[in-house]
């Protein structure tokens, strides 16, 4: 993976990720394929749109199908015939957010399906060893997601167990014979909860690791909004210049924007994709609540702005029947729309950072967004 910056405005970049598969232009937001797909959409639709990289998630498809069944199939790509970069996650996120059914120790942690309560682990070198197996682009190391809230004690412990699983996912990946490992990128993944000298701490550990790319996580896990961006403030220009900077789990236009404008380069949410399927769509003149009644005559196109096949073809008066009647073409119109237009949003972030007019662009949809 090659990483080069093709342009700057203040702190916001855009840039360039080269991979075997295909390029990535940064910013990028990556549409999240969770269980091997992008819901509602195909691989040829995704790529129409406009997406160059999608992410999908270790720990669902470690639980199902299981990532040896993936690896039989030839790999991630081949299994669901999308053939530009995919980004896998660690499972940490996951894993965290069922709390209810694991417990943590030095090894890794121990875990119940959500599926069928089966017991199952996964340390840092099992996190690797589903990761190679589904052969992705960019890997992450496997950490444990810090919750909000989180006492400091609790943080420098996390933090501490993080950088210790982040040595040993990049001493499997080092001390690897499988081709399909040694092509993979690793992005380490920095903890340390609202505690800014802890984030300090974290990054250091995992810059003296050494890794292809820099990711921040536990951020917008249920934080105050003002905290999450004095953290993003804080450490952007702590990062590398020179290695792509991921902001993991964010998606909310406002969010990307000061991340944008602070110097981070990927971003990753279902916002997207799970609002499309509950009626509520993103538009050039703010959100559209898709099942209002004032649109049950409306026949003018959802937004005259967007190039989407949803706005070329169909009014906001059929949009909502397709959504009251529930019908399977509902989901997937609001999907294509929903998707073209974070895609597209991310797009002109890259034009007006090119042209230094990125200031005026996040002024203009701040404004929008309130």
């Amino acid at each position: 993976m090659v990483f080069e910056i093709l342009a700057k405005d203040a702190n916001a970049r855009s840039g360039l990720i080269t991979t075997q598969r295909g390029f990535i232009n940064t910013p990028a937001f990556m549409p999240v394929g969770t269980q091997a797909t992008v819901k509602a959409m195909s691989p040829d639709e995704l790529k129409d749109i406009g997406a160059e990289i999608i992410l999908c998630n270790t720990y669902h498809l470690y639980i199902r199908p299981g990532h040896k069944v993936i690896a039989s199939a030839g790999g991630l790509h081949r299994f669901m015939n999308w053939h530009g970069p995919i980004l896998t996650d660690s499972g940490g996120f996951q894993v965290f957010s069922l709390s209810a059914l694991r417990s943590i120790d030095e090894n890794g942690v121990y875990f119940r399906s959500h599926l069928d309560g089966s017991m199952h682990f996964i340390g840092p070198d099992k996190a690797m060893e589903i990761q190679s197996a589904l052969g992705s682009d960019i890997c992450m190391a496997f950490d444990e997601c810090t919750p909000y809230p989180a006492s400091y004690e609790y943080a420098l412990k996390s933090l501490e167990l993080t950088t210790r699983w982040a040595k040993i996912s990049k001493e499997r990946v080092k001390g690897s014979e499988d081709q399909r490992v040694k092509e993979q990128a690793l992005f380490g993944i920095i903890q340390g909860g609202t505690y800014k000298d802890l984030r300090r701490r974290s990054l250091e550990d995992l810059v003296e690791i050494g890794f292809d790319g820099y990711a921040i996580g536990g951020l917008s896990v249920g934080e105050p909004k003002e905290e999450m961006y004095e953290i993003i403030n804080f450490i952007a220009p702590l990062m590398s210049e020179e290695k792509p900077r991921y902001l993991m789990g964010v998606g909310d236009l406002k969010d990307m924007l000061v991340a944008v404008e602070a110097g981070f380069d990927m971003f990753d949410c279902v916002m997207p994709t799970r609002n499309a399927r509950n009626g509520t769509l993103f538009t050039s003149t703010g959100r559209v609540s898709i099942k209002r009644t004032e649109y049950k005559s409306d026949n003018e196109p959802l937004d005259r702005e967007c190039g989407c096949y949803t706005c070329r073809n169909f009014s906001k008066a059929y949009l909502r029947h397709l959504f009251l009647a529930k019908e399977i073409l509902s989901m997937r119109l609001n999907t294509i729309h929903n998707l073209y237009f974070y895609l597209d949003f991310l797009k002109k972030m890259r034009e007006t950072i090119k042209e230094k007019k990125f200031g005026e662009f996040k002024k203009k949809w701040e404004a929008l967004l309130q």
